[in-house]
């Protein structure tokens, strides 16, 4: 069982007020509060081994870089990675999906496919595309159903021996459904396609386990698992690494240069070109340390806790439609009111302390196949509470009374 106070005292803008009002944060999905130890943990870095790193032989380069490579393997311990080097630092779960589809799109052919489902973010549905424009593959999607699941079969009929990659997300950001991923990677595997998941909502939920997946690509972003922005963690076998060309050129990433010819440097560094957001990287690590010490098993059935109530409590809400009602959820209520445009509704509230994000999240198909124009949604993290529901529910009861 959490302790929900002794958890709230550790986040300090829990507790202010907004707009007159006590905070209510109900935009995690966007991104997560910080706990105190992960600011403090940045201003201890700068204050105290500030330095660039695997290039220095002086102390503080050297700290720098030991610091950096630790949090490398907390990450690696943290989601199971067979090796360290199959870890790759990013700015983002973006950067990461972008690397790997850059890479592909010198690997794929005409001929080639690359399957999406309909309910991904737009993160995963550009870069892929991209891809598919550079190599002539084509691009096919995965549909879904009315409940906000992917319709299986449909998969099933997709899949061919010309599919060459698989990127899904674990988690819909906009419905909060968790898809069967373990099947979607058995089953492309049989037609030796190379799969690649989308961790960014999974991860402040989920503890992965990639060999146990034996995914070959999972990406997620530092920001969502109350690391700093700017941080992203790419994970990839390492023969698939190995396999990919190099997605920017610069310092780090390279063995030798001359004016004639460059060979790059072993994994990691062939895909860190640059100086990294050290301090970022260093502190994503110190963020993971936080999370499993409140335990990802605690999370997870807490958060269950706070969808189930929050499901009863907004249906209480007449006129109100959930929008996305999988059987699998996570912590995520999507919803809107008939006849009230979402960003209204996301305006009140805010006027009375709720933080909601309105509009399409970054998912523009998955409104034009439910034929709206954006949902209200309101994501639960662990630091929230039944009470702060009950704040949302009044708050957008006001909302409709003023609106209707």
């Amino acid at each position: 069982m959490l302790d929900i106070n002794a958890v709230r005292a550790d986040f300090p803008i829990l507790k202010q007020q907004v707009n007159g009002k006590p905070l209510v944060y109900f935009d995690n999905a966007a991104t997560a509060q910080k706990p105190k130890m992960v600011e403090e943990a940045i201003a201890t870095y700068y204050n105290t081994i500030n330095a660039n790193i695997h290039r220095g032989v002086h102390t503080l380069s050297q700290l720098a870089t030991d610091a950096y490579e630790e949090s490398r393997r907390k990450i690696q311990k943290h989601i199971n990675a067979k090796e360290e080097r199959e870890v790759i630092f990013t700015a983002g779960t973006t950067f990461g999906i972008n690397l790997v589809a850059n890479g592909f799109g010198q690997l794929l052919q005409v001929g080639d496919e690359v399957l999406i489902s309909a309910m991904e973010h737009h993160s995963n549905i550009v870069p892929w595309q991209f891809a598919c424009e550079r190599s002539g593959a084509t691009l096919k999607v995965i549909p879904m159903n009315e409940n906000g699941e992917l319709i299986m079969d449909d998969f099933d009929r997709l899949l061919s021996a010309n599919t060459k990659v698989v990127a899904v997300n674990h988690i819909s950001n906009a419905l909060g459904t968790i898809n069967p991923i373990q099947e979607i990677i058995e089953k492309a595997h049989k037609v030796s396609a190379a799969v690649l998941i989308d961790g960014a909502q999974a991860a402040p939920h989920i503890k992965p386990d990639v060999q146990d997946l034996d995914c070959d690509f999972y990406v997620f972003s530092g920001h969502k698992v109350c690391g700093p922005t700017g941080t992203g963690i790419l994970y990839g076998k390492e023969e698939w690494l190995n396999i990919l060309p190099p997605y920017q050129g610069g310092g780090e990433m390279i063995q030798t240069v001359t004016f004639e010819k460059t060979t790059y440097a072993c994994l990691p560094h062939k895909f860190e070109a640059g100086t990294p957001n050290i301090a970022g990287g260093i502190v994503l690590g110190y963020a993971l340390d936080y999370l499993n010490n409140i335990g990802f098993d605690e999370i997870e059935a807490y958060e269950k806790e706070l969808l189930d109530y929050g499901t009863v409590r907004l249906l209480e809400i007449e006129g109100l439609r959930i929008i996305g009602t999988a059987k699998e959820k996570t912590s995520v209520i999507s919803f809107i009111i008939e006849g009230i445009h979402p960003y209204d509704i996301g305006a009140i509230v805010d006027k009375l302390g709720v933080a909601v994000r309105t509009g399409h999240h970054c998912t523009q198909p998955i409104m034009d196949f439910f034929q709206i124009p954006g949902t209200v949604r309101a994501s639960f993290s662990f630091y929230n509470t039944k009470e702060e529901i009950d704040v949302l529910v009044d708050a957008v009861k006001k909302a409709q009374t003023m609106l209707s």
